[in-house]
């Protein structure tokens, strides 16, 4: 995991944030290349199971997030992509899971077009605009054209995840 030199630790979370690299937002072991699912509650709930393994969180909490935001609005953000996101209290970190559907699903996306992309963002409570921060770079990344056409056309968990940190510039 990325840590800043000691002398800029003192500068707090959002220094961090915004010179993470996405490789410490999202680790090989969280990226599904082909996630088998009939619906966007589903969906969730296999991204939710993912998320806690990783963070070590308990997979009702994180759904529960998950579910809270989405009755806010879809986080189907067009173009085939989701970005589901939620903040946890006593998250030391952001955390990240992506996923390439195996079959395109209603999302309830802003443009009407089904979901075959999605990136999980879990927050700690406190990361304020750091969390929006992070949810713009990601979106940012899938709506290239470019990277969403590789994401699409990988196979496996390696050649995704070399897509999304080669793409992102390592944010």
């Amino acid at each position: 995991m990325f840590r800043p030199p000691s002398g800029l630790r003192d500068s707090g979370p959002a220094f961090w944030t915004i010179f993470m690299a996405l490789s410490d937002l999202v680790v090989p072991q969280a990226v599904v290349p082909a996630l088998r699912v009939n619906n966007k509650k589903q969906a969730l709930h296999e991204l939710a199971a993912r998320a806690a393994g990783i963070c070590g969180r308990n997979e009702r909490e994180v759904l529960e997030v998950l579910m809270q935001r989405e009755r806010l609005g879809s986080t189907g953000i067009g173009s085939g992509i989701a970005i589901p996101h939620g903040k946890l209290a006593r998250l030391e970190r952001l955390f990240g899971v992506f996923a390439r559907l195996e079959r395109p699903i209603d999302f309830e996306a802003l443009d009407g077009q089904p979901v075959d992309l999605m990136f999980l963002l879990l927050a700690p409570e406190a990361a304020g605009a750091d969390h929006l921060k992070a949810l713009a770079r990601i979106a940012r990344l899938l709506r290239d054209t470019d990277i969403a056409e590789k994401l699409r056309e990988s196979r496996d968990a390696e050649a995704l995840y070399a897509v999304l940190v080669s793409g992102s510039g390592d944010m």
